[in-house]
């Protein structure tokens, strides 16, 4: 009989034995504490508020300032000597690389320019003090003013004041909802979207942004809209207003900007020439515009003087014609803001919290929209240049912000003259890097799936729109995720020759299978969602026998295992569905027979009474031992039904009445008897397990 675990050494194994054959040794399962139980507190982990609260607990002071301010882990154990002046050079030059971009983002997004270099001011010291990278440059981008124009065109003028102020309040909402994901720590929900979605969404979006600003370098009017083809038509229906001058202004300043751009990445030597490539175009420009006074280049105009003074948003009757753009934003700056955060933490070797750099980023804009601004979030190319200077601190960002903060203070009169041409030669250049035709290729090289889900909502975002390309994008990987989540992977194992180790015998088609046992891995949860899907497949199995190499030739399934190490969870609806599956097998004579089920998954299997339908017997630790046992019983049934056959052929060798049908009848009869026999535990065999292996491969 098998003894507890309880009462053997940690490397004993279980041993059973009939008559003078060798034993099978089995390693014992442990039985979950408490598993007779309806409840068991030791077994079960405690509740999230619990271990909060422990957590909390053992909180010194250092450790709650830190986790209300995270500067002050940085503050802590900044290096004055070392630290110091890579900040300061890192700060100088993407705030160098803000204020040109502020202004030419403010445009995208319908707005006066002075909107931008406010976005780039508060949030910017905000952020430092709250947000958890010490990296990220947060600021006004180019998706979210993209965003920003698109969903206020539709709903006031953007010549009208009440425009500015909607865009204003929509920062206090994205605000809102950044700090309420991050409290409530729903970061998790955007990994459902995949790359594949954000590369396709990002990639048509940079087209859309780049062709939105092509008016100024055509010296005419193109209608504001996400979508490709009003766009496409506006620009030829206006060819017949073409003018030469803004347009060659603006492809040189674009050609400067993208050669810059290059040589800085390409060469690390001359990485400054990346972050000066947009004060460059906009200082030239600015010059040329001054001493020549080209009438057909348009300039941006009077820039108030000063910084942003203190008021409320307005206009909260707007909210819910609002909302939808708000989430979509909030959506955009846990995409980008987030992976670009966590991917800078990696490389320079600190932790960052995904839900505490939400909250970061809800209160930069909270405080923002106080003070005049519109959405900011993390950029990834000023992000890229702050680390590629040797930021090490958020001391960069608040340094960024006094620039922002001089510029507005004594450099706007100096912002009269700058071309829009130039402006928008700004935009394209950092666009251009968005779009990414590289991993669409990649994709069709590796996994068709992925390039579908690519292709699908690139060209949704192209045609229908921002809001219905993700809205798509977002469905179909959703649909994607559901539908690999109620179809799991399903393997029929086999033993590597010379090993006690089962592999797919797809992967591995030299592995040994055995007549009458088929050894199934469920490579999922096993839930509602899936159960039905893994019952069909195991009917699959029972029906169509997969091709066995080993062992008497039975004629059908007896046994399945279910090789259950990679379910981590089981719910109701499934328990009821293995119970109902039992049933099935029983009455077709088949017996189930689970192998190495986690803690979680076995103690429910417990609790819900399967183990005692199956019997305790049939669960083990490895799948090698049920392999074992289950090939015993076949052994000793076989044997049986081969002399029950025998027996029946001598009795009727005078006369020729007994056919071979018949014989064949007779013999599956005495198996099938013999096996449920031995599997009952009669009297002959006495309940003890029977050796068919070689002792050498146990």
């Amino acid at each position: 009989m098998e003894r507890s675990y309880a009462s053997r050494s940690s490397g004993e194994l279980a041993t059973a034995a009939s008559g003078g054959g060798r034993p099978v040794r089995v390693i014992p399962l442990r039985h979950p504490p408490g598993s007779g139980s309806v409840s068991s507190s030791s077994s079960s982990s405690p509740p999230w508020w619990r271990a909060a609260v422990g957590r909390a607990r053992g909180m010194g002071p250092v450790e709650w300032a830190e986790a209300a301010l995270p500067c002050v882990a940085w503050m802590r154990k900044y290096r004055w000597k070392e630290d110091l002046q890579a900040d300061l050079a890192a700060g100088i030059t993407v705030g160098v690389m803000l204020v040109p971009q502020a202004m030419s983002y403010a445009k995208l997004a319908g707005l006066h320019p002075i909107y931008g270099l406010y976005t780039g001011f508060v949030p910017l010291f905000v952020y430092a003090i709250f947000g958890s990278s010490r990296q990220l440059a947060v600021g006004p981008v180019a998706l979210v003013s993209l965003l920003v124009s698109n969903v206020l065109g539709g709903i006031v003028n953007s010549s009208s004041e009440l425009y500015t102020e909607l865009a204003i309040l929509l920062a206090f909402m994205v605000g809102i909802l950044e700090c309420l994901m991050g409290l409530l720590r729903l970061g998790w929900l955007i990994r459902f979207i995949s790359h594949s979605v954000i590369s396709g969404f990002t990639t048509a979006s940079a087209i859309v942004i780049g062709l939105s600003q092509i008016k100024y370098f055509l010296g005419y009017n193109v209608t504001r809209s996400s979508k490709i083809i009003p766009l496409i038509e506006s620009i030829i229906a206006g060819a017949d207003q073409f003018s030469w001058p803004p347009f060659v202004m603006g492809s040189a300043f674009l050609a400067v900007l993208l050669i810059m751009k290059n040589l800085g990445k390409s060469n690390k030597r001359l990485r400054f020439l990346r972050a000066s490539g947009p004060l460059t175009a906009v200082v030239l420009g600015t010059i040329f515009v001054k001493i020549f006074h080209p009438p057909a280049i348009s300039v941006v105009g009077e820039i108030p003087q000063g910084l942003p003074k203190f008021s409320i948003p307005r206009g909260f009757e707007h909210v819910l014609s609002l909302t939808p753009t708000a989430v979509l934003i909030t959506g955009v700056a846990i995409l980008e803001s987030v992976g670009i955060a966590k991917a800078l933490a990696a490389k320079n070797g600190y932790e960052l919290d995904s839900n505490k750099e939400l909250f970061g980023l809800g209160i930069a804009n909270i405080c923002g929209s106080f003070f005049s601004a519109y959405p900011a979030t993390g950029s990834f190319s000023r992000s890229a240049v702050n680390h590629e200077s040797g930021a090490k601190t958020g001391l960069s960002g608040i340094i960024m912000g006094i620039i922002i903060g001089g510029a507005l203070l004594f450099m706007t009169p100096l912002f009269t003259d700058i071309p829009q041409c130039a402006l928008a030669a700004i935009v394209i250049s950092a666009v251009t890097g968005l779009v990414d035709y590289e991993e669409a290729i990649f994709l069709w090289g590796i996994d068709k799936k992925d390039f579908f889900l690519w292709a699908i909502t690139f060209i949704t975002t192209l045609v229908f729109g921002i809001e219905i390309g993700v809205l798509v994008g977002v469905g179909f990987s959703l649909a994607f995720v559901i539908h690999e989540s109620a179809n799991p992977h399903i393997a029929v194992l086999g033993r590597l020759p010379g090993t006690t180790v089962y592999r797919n015998t797809l992967q591995y088609p030299e592995a040994y299978t055995y007549n009458g046992i088929v050894v199934v891995r469920i490579d999922a949860p096993i839930y509602f969602a899936n159960i039905s899907y893994i019952k069909d497949r195991l009917r699959e199995y029972e029906l169509n026998l997969p091709n066995s190499n080993r062992g008497l030739d039975v004629g059908r399934v007896y046994f399945v295992i279910l090789e259950m190490s990679p379910v981590t969870y089981i719910d109701s609806s499934a328990v009821q569905a293995l119970k109902d599956l039992h049933q099935e097998y029983k009455a077709r004579h088949i017996q189930i027979a689970i192998a190495n089920p986690n803690q979680q998954v076995h103690l429910l299997l417990s609790r819900s009474g399967i183990l005692d339908l199956i019997g305790a017997a049939w669960c083990f630790v490895r799948v090698h031992d049920a392999v074992q046992v289950c090939l015993q019983h076949v052994q000793n049934a076989s044997s049986s039904a081969l002399k029950l056959a025998s027996q029946a052929s001598g009795d009727s060798a005078d006369s020729i009445s007994t056919s071979k049908e018949e014989q064949q009848r007779i013999k599956q009869d005495g198996f099938f008897k013999n096996l449920w026999k031995a599997k009952n535990g009669d009297a002959d065999s006495g309940g003890e397990v029977q050796p068919l292996l070689r002792q050498n491969l146990v």
